[in-house]
């Protein structure tokens, strides 16, 4: 790569980089990536640092026929933190499955491999397997978020989606064509976040 090429390549990055935005669900539609785009994210993802590859994470994808299905575990974990949860409440939790065209769930296996390697470091790959994803699908022309909550950690959702016990869902992933977005939020300054050992603070 020649260095006019080089410096092309790195402004292009840092401005993909720069420009990714997290969209919530609501504000993602269809279409999704197809098989081929899906494909290249997942090659992305597989980019990802991972120690003594032991590959300790996973994607598992919802498809369509099974979005009635995760929306009833939504539903059943929020009636085992709160039995008097209204009717409107239980459909705001089933709704969650059926929003954007690609929704995945992201897996992490504590005991997969070496026990050496422990959980922070997995969750790190994992993390790292996600921005890749994410990155790409934002070159790609796609938005993407992450999204979390307790109904990750019922057991009766645990239960339904058949995980192991040294298996956990870290969050929600969801990819499809930006229908609006919030206002851009200003990144943090580097002096936020970084520090020189040895210097005060």
């Amino acid at each position: 790569m020649s260095d006019i090429d080089k410096y092309t390549a790195i402004r292009l990055a840092s401005h993909l980089m720069a420009s990714r935005q997290t969209v919530l669900p609501k504000r993602l539609a269809a279409p999704g990536p197809d098989a081929a785009e899906l494909a290249q994210l997942f090659q992305a993802a597989a980019a990802a640092p991972d120690h003594d590859l032991i590959n300790p994470w996973r994607f598992l994808i919802i498809p369509d026929d099974k979005r009635a299905d995760l929306g009833e575990l939504f539903a059943a974990a929020l009636l085992d933190r709160d039995p008097s949860a209204s009717s409107e409440q239980l459909e705001q939790a089933r709704e969650k499955a059926l929003r954007a065209p690609l929704l995945m769930l992201l897996i992490v296996d504590e005991a997969k491999g070496s026990i050496e390697i422990d959980m922070h470091e997995r969750v790190l790959s994992a993390g790292c397997a996600v921005q890749n994803l994410m990155l790409l699908a934002n070159a790609m022309g796609y938005g993407s978020g992450l999204t979390s909550g307790k109904a990750l950690k019922a057991a009766c959702f645990r239960a339904g989606l058949m995980l192991r016990d040294s298996e956990h869902v870290i969050c929600c992933l969801s990819v499809g064509t930006v229908s609006s977005r919030k206002p851009f939020k200003p990144r943090p300054e580097i002096q936020q976040f970084t520090r020189i050992w040895g210097e005060n603070a």
